[in-house]
């Protein structure tokens, strides 16, 4: 029977805090000091190779766009188009990282409001028109209707919505349809992303909210990405009083349900 990986989470204390330091034992201390040494450096790494990054994008537009004349040989034009993918790619990747990196620190601060869920709904869908066209995914919203306002921060909850919904159309097939099923119930919404993708064991499911899990997780495997997504998702709806369940077998596609609280 299928299973689901729940966000590890107290209910009645969703921001438990770290012990006071002087409770912790002498090894947890060197743990949690080599815990802040990696987000550090992680943060360092990230914002140092995104200077030179922005650079490779700007010039390589400007040459594919040929801005300053013809380039003469066609490829070089193609090449500055790979160039200007791959770069995009790396810097998605070292957003990624850095974003882990805030989210594990406590770094990141959140603006919890109400927000209406039809707007970031809409924003979403329309920042992820390409990648939609691209892969021919009919999506279909259902539930929109009087859904009361959740309490999230704006920005953390469309990043929420676009990596799963990314996720959701990068996975499945060409031409298949992705499920938005939106719902309110005991004070808070629910959203599910249902895709037709090819499924994953069970027990992938917990590695899936991992990040920096050594190796290849069940999605990475067939798909480029470094699987932060999942991890990211899963740390924002912590950040923002709300909870991540994950629901497939192989075969029947994968369910993500996130619940946040109603306004």
């Amino acid at each position: 029977m299928a299973q689901a990986a729940f966000l590890p989470q107290d209910p009645d204390e969703p921001h438990a805090t770290a012990p006071e330091p002087a409770r912790l034992s002498p090894r947890a201390r060197r743990e949690a000091a080599l815990d802040e040494t990696k987000r550090s450096f992680l943060r360092m790494v990230s914002h140092e190779l995104r200077t030179p990054l922005n650079s490779i994008l700007g010039f390589s537009e400007i040459i594919a766009a040929e801005l300053y004349g013809p380039l003469g040989a066609p490829q070089y034009k193609e090449y500055a188009g790979i160039i200007r993918t791959s770069g995009n790619r790396l810097l998605k990747l070292v957003n990624q990282i850095l974003e882990i990196a805030r989210l594990e620190g406590r770094a990141m601060d959140m603006d919890l409001r109400p927000e209406a869920l039809d707007h970031a709904l809409d924003d979403v869908l329309d920042g992820l028109r390409e990648d939609i066209a691209t892969r021919r995914t009919t999506i279909m919203v259902e539930g929109q209707g009087a859904l009361p306002a959740v309490i999230a921060d704006a920005r953390g909850l469309r990043n929420v919505l676009t990596n799963l919904i990314q996720n959701a159309v990068t996975f499945g097939p060409e031409d298949a349809t992705v499920r938005i099923h939106a719902s309110s119930h005991d004070g808070e919404v629910e959203i599910q992303i249902i895709d037709q993708g090819p499924g994953v064991e069970p027990a992938d499911l917990p590695r899936l909210l991992q990040p920096f899990e050594q190796g290849e997780n069940a999605l990475t495997r067939r798909s480029e990405g470094a699987g932060l997504g999942l991890p990211i998702v899963n740390l924002l709806c912590l950040a923002m009083n709300g909870r991540l369940r994950l629901h497939s077998e192989p075969g029947r596609g994968l369910t993500a349900t996130v619940r946040l609280p109603a306004a």
